[in-house]
């Protein structure tokens, strides 16, 4: 499998290239509207063919690239069944495996930083999205964010997988590029397995967090897949 991982620096986003040796197929996860050229280039120095862009959630710090990359290449677009959007080509659902040549996707229902997050199990990786991060979540109080059910969604699903899965997350802000499960429960100061449900709740309520700068730009663009133009 052909893996990058790629970086976003004005929201520190990582955006993800996933794709087959054999078929030259490729999967984009949560690309970004303003490095569609860099994205397309990457596919054209490893000879591949754009067929999905996923998304782990509607994101509300930066415009998608999904529409775009649509156009430019005929790819197809795929977001989490509860977006409640219109504008994907399918729905991802919990179950339901993505295949681009011998990559197999699995998509993982774990919703609490928004209603809608996924992650990705790709072997031994998994893609977190804002639902786990390097030593960290994603906040849960705004998009319907419920630090309940974050705390069900990492402690029943991803703390599930191997502790050796590979765990790609959506951002991290202090130049760190992977993690592993059974780091992440040994140390994450919110969601490590010395932490109570009760101690997670509290670190949420008291996170004290600004307004995100360009949700109100961001979360209607993204639901018409990346339309700037969206009202």
């Amino acid at each position: 499998m052909i893996f990058r991982q790629l970086f976003e620096p004005e929201t520190s986003t990582y955006t993800y290239l996933l794709g087959d040796e054999e078929t030259r197929e490729a999967v984009l996860v949560d690309p970004v509207a303003s490095m569609v050229d860099r994205d397309l280039e990457v596919l054209a120095e490893h000879g591949l063919t754009l067929q999905y862009v996923l998304e782990t959630h509607v994101h509300a710090d930066h415009v998608a690239a999904d529409n775009e990359l649509r156009e430019r290449t005929g790819c197809r677009v795929g977001l989490p069944e509860q977006s409640g959007v219109d504008c994907a080509d399918f729905r991802v659902r919990e179950g339901e495996p993505i295949e681009v040549g011998s990559v197999r996707i699995e998509p993982l229902f774990t919703p609490g930083h928004t209603d809608d997050s996924h992650s990705y199990v790709v072997g031994d990786m998994v893609l977190t999205g804002d639902t786990l991060l390097i030593d960290g979540c994603g906040r849960t109080d705004f998009q319907n964010g419920d630090a309940e059910a974050l705390f069900e969604s990492v402690r029943n699903k991803l703390f599930a997988l191997p502790e050796q899965t590979l765990v790609h997350p959506g951002h991290d802000y202090n130049h760190r590029h992977v993690s592993t499960i059974g780091q992440e429960k040994e140390r994450n100061p919110r969601l490590g397995m010395d932490k109570s449900h009760d101690e997670f709740l509290a670190i949420m309520a008291n996170l004290d967090l600004p307004y995100p700068k360009r949700i109100d730009e961001a979360v209607p663009a993204n639901k018409q897949c990346g339309r700037k133009h969206a009202a």
